[in-house]
């Protein structure tokens, strides 16, 4: 009963996070020791960055494997699986709603004109985004030239395809270098394989049905599960891959209707990735009210669900895991590809839009009001809309 009592608060806790957690995985990974570590003692602070560190180590969202891994440690799969519900349900509910608005206004002619600034403030926002990260990862020379390379083909290339290779090129070309990273005593690996098997068989049976049935439903699925599986970080690293498979290759948005999406998602709390809720709301638009709404909910179980499996995988041997010089050294080549991918979205997303003096300044402006001042993104982003409004 106390244990159940104690369940009952920690997702409690998990609500509070969820509608009170702005600012991507750095801010979330603050929250996580102000409330579960320092309020409630859930875990220790060196356990809850160890584990930040571990979900940073695979793909999925950062921010949202660590708190999904939290609720692993106290109560095992149930509360895990509960945890991400209580977590990812308020974003998702807002940003659905957001697509289901857009989607609305587009069809009865209203116009959408209010958020013509917020397109290049977006864009500002992953400006930001590539200049931390890079700063950040980019430790070495072979990083550099890595984050160069993936900068510039993900830029030229413009495929879906294309980007995983990157991830995966970049993670074998550091690896070579294991021998620079000191050796620690290891012991062989004991290791569960249920949950990755639960992993690769979701994949293959979404990408079998998906073909067979060419059902858009399913094909979308399978479209951001695939992209779960794949991505490194935070949602930033998402943008690159969305923008090139739904607005370049599939064409289910267009670029304003994207770049409106990404600006909303930063005044909203709780995962970047729930961007996805709002994408695979519009991507099914011709069927309906009904249709967005399922478009949003399969979007966001998919984005969200491999990083689960992922978790649940890793964590019974990643004591062992992290010790392996090889693991360390082929994540700083994952990073620097990761963070050429987001710079080259930044030119990406920019393309579109009139190169006018004003979007410049929104676009400049925005970045250095993230770089220089402490003002929350919501409240850049509710100006951006007001002045849309005004002007």
């Amino acid at each position: 009963m106390v244990r159940k009592i104690r369940y009952i608060i920690f997702l409690k806790d998990v609500l509070f996070l969820s509608v009170g957690a702005f600012g991507g995985p750095q801010a979330h990974l603050a929250l996580y020791l102000d409330r579960l570590v320092r309020k409630r003692g859930y875990l220790t602070e060196e356990e809850l960055i160890e584990l930040n560190a571990l979900c940073q180590a695979l793909p999925g969202p950062t921010s949202t494997q660590t708190l999904t891994a939290v609720g692993y440690k106290i109560g095992g799969p149930n509360l895990a699986y509960l945890t991400l519900l209580m977590w990812v349900l308020p974003a998702f509910i807002l940003m659905t709603t957001f697509g289901l608005m857009i989607s609305f206004f587009s069809e009865t002619g209203i116009s959408t004109d209010f958020t013509k600034f917020i397109q290049p403030m977006a864009v500002g926002f992953v400006a930001y985004a590539a200049f931390i990260i890079s700063f950040k990862v980019i430790k070495t020379y072979e990083a550099s030239a890595i984050m160069i390379i993936s900068a510039i083909l993900s830029y030229m290339v413009k495929s879906p395809y294309l980007l995983p290779f990157l991830l995966l090129a970049g993670g074998a070309i550091t690896a070579i270098k294991y021998k620079a990273h000191p050796r620690e005593e290891k012991k062989k690996l004991k290791i569960n394989w249920s949950n990755f098997l639960l992993w690769l068989g979701v994949l293959l049976s979404l990408a079998l049905l998906g073909h067979v049935t060419q059902f858009k439903a399913i094909k979308l699925f399978e479209n951001f599960y695939r992209n779960g599986s794949l991505i490194f970080g935070g949602g930033q690293v998402l943008i690159p891959l969305l923008y090139t498979e739904f607005v370049e290759f599939k064409e289910y948005l267009s670029s304003e209707e994207f770049l409106t999406g990404y600006a909303a998602v930063q005044s909203v709390p709780g995962p970047v990735f729930s961007f996805t809720s709002y994408i695979g709301a519009l991507s099914m638009r011709e069927y309906g009210i009904g249709g967005e709404i399922l478009g949003g909910f399969l979007a966001t179980v998919g984005i969200f669900l491999p990083g689960t499996f992922f978790i649940f995988f890793v964590y019974g041997f990643w004591e062992q895991l992290k010790k392996y010089r090889i693991v360390k050294a082929s994540l700083e080549g994952i990073n620097a590809a990761s963070s050429g991918m987001v710079a080259s979205a930044t030119f990406l997303l920019f393309e579109p839009i009139e190169p006018a003096f004003i979007n410049l300044f929104f676009l400049i402006g925005t970045f250095c009001l993230l770089m220089f001042t402490k003002i929350p993104a919501p409240l850049i982003i509710l100006t951006g809309l007001l002045l849309g409004l005004v002007i």
